[in-house]
């Protein structure tokens, strides 16, 4: 390759990304690119161990998942331009499992079709703007909290992969440092505070590497159990356009008696995915600076999609549904795309190099699946502990403001789901707000999903 022609994909790339306009460059659009990958690559090996119990084929859903990956990521990063990831969500992929087919007894074929008409209820409510209402709504100290609260949420995430905490007397508690996995988690933890705090580039990467690398005398890095691409592209077709067929879509509507708790169903999962992603844009794309305030107010002053927001939201609707046709549950907007914008990531360049990722372990799934969670689980931490500055913004000597905020933030790790979080910080802001007899300050919005939510806590009981 000549100099020039270098020199001119550079510009190319800078020109549509708009990178200087956002403070970065491609070296590190790549480096972020990279790390929000690899802290990510999990969901590649575990979202087929989890949905293969429903019967559905392992290789199936290894293939699905990777596509709805690649496309819902290209969509974010081409059409919005901001450097988010999509993937099968953690959490909706074992409701999906545990809850919808073995709880209430839906085979995968009709969990796959809920999960595909919530993607179009997710497109319906983007078209019409109340998503993006729904993100104005709220106040500015729950969106701090939000913010903070999935930070805690990240490095919860951290710590569980490598089971660092243990569950086995009943309450939390640190487990017994005798394991390999434990050792190098703390050796990855420490390395990338060090390169964290000497300001090395690309530190957060360089962390999973070298993590990953020390791991392999160790005997924690090692090839995972995989299939091949030729494997899983055979099985593909089982999964593939399931919803379309009679077990699908049609057999979802034949018994009317069981209609009610599939209208429940899909809004469980419509409200988690909603809410999950709306927390993760909150609380990532506010503190970096990637939706502004000028874009905020573009949102409401604009037609179409022109807005980041606008087509943000429109590439998450979108994904989930292209997901559920494939073959997988939810597709939604990682929250470990954090630590991409930790590491720098400011546009779509860093989602596009993602997406690339994604395809790549297609055909190198042994290799990427040898990155064990212990390089990983670092990341994670450290991205948590940046994204907790949140907390500062809000006004803790209030009480009043302080509750709604405590709730929302402490039980996005609680109960390992961001919308839980969101909808505790949500029922206290109104409690309280009415305890202050300032009932009328409650954005309607704020009312209804309140509403909603408790509703949803109510049913899932019931069922």
């Amino acid at each position: 390759m000549k100099p020039n022609e270098g020199k001119g994909s550079s510009l190319t790339l800078e020109k549509f990304f708009k990178l200087r306009e956002s403070g970065t460059t491609v070296s590190t659009e790549i480096m972020a690119g990279l790390t929000t990958f690899f802290t990510m690559a999990y969901i590649i090996a575990v979202n087929p161990s989890i949905l293969s119990q429903t019967g559905m084929e392992w290789g199936a859903v290894f293939l699905a998942t990777i596509i709805a990956s690649i496309i819902g990521t290209l969509i974010m990063g081409l059409v919005a331009n901001v450097p988010y990831a999509q993937a099968p969500g953690m959490g909706l992929n074992a409701f999906f499992t545990y809850t919808v087919c073995f709880g209430l007894g839906f085979t995968w074929q009709q969990a796959l079709s809920m999960v595909f008409i919530c993607g179009l209820i997710n497109i319906l409510i983007t078209v019409t703007k109340l998503r993006k209402y729904i993100i104005k709504a709220i106040p500015k100290s729950l969106q701090n909290a939000i913010g903070g609260g999935i930070g805690v949420f990240v490095a919860y995430i951290g710590l569980l992969n490598v089971g660092i905490i243990s569950f086995d007397s009943g309450v939390p508690a640190i487990a017994t440092l005798n394991q390999p996995v434990f050792w190098l988690f703390l050796i990855g933890l420490v390395l990338t505070i060090v390169l964290l705090v000497c300001n090395v580039k690309g530190a957060i990467l360089i962390g999973i590497v070298v993590t990953a690398i020390i791991g392999i005398p160790m005997g924690v890095t090692a090839t995972g159990d995989t299939i091949s691409f030729t494997e899983a592209c055979a099985a593909l077709p089982t999964t593939f356009g399931a919803i379309f067929t009679a077990q699908g879509l049609p057999s979802l509507f034949t018994d009317m008696a069981k209609l009610p708790l599939v209208l429940i169903t899909i809004f469980a999962f419509s409200i988690s995915d909603t809410f999950d992603t709306i927390g993760t844009f909150i609380g990532t794309g506010r503190r970096a600076g990637i939706f502004s305030e000028e874009d905020e107010k573009a949102m409401d002053t604009s037609s179409g999609f022109k807005s980041k927001m606008d087509k943000a939201l429109f590439a998450d609707a979108t994904a989930t549904s292209i997901g559920a046709i494939f073959g997988t549950s939810n597709t939604t907007t990682f929250v470990e795309s954090a630590s991409g914008i930790g590491a720098g990531g400011r546009t779509g360049l860093t989602s596009v190099v993602v997406a690339i990722c994604f395809a790549i372990s297609a055909f190198l799934a042994t290799f990427v699946s040898a990155v064990p969670m212990a390089a990983t689980a670092p990341a994670l931490v450290v991205v948590g502990v940046m994204m907790t500055s949140a907390f500062k913004e809000i006004d803790w000597a209030d009480f009043s403001e302080a509750v709604p905020a405590f709730f929302a933030g402490l039980f996005m790790a609680l109960c390992y789901s961001i919308s839980y979080g969101i909808a505790f910080g949500f029922i206290s802001y109104c409690i309280v707000r009415m305890c202050k007899k300032e009932a009328g300050k409650i954005h309607p919005i704020i009312w209804v999903a309140s509403i909603l939510f408790i509703l949803n806590f109510v049913l899932l009981a019931v069922i």
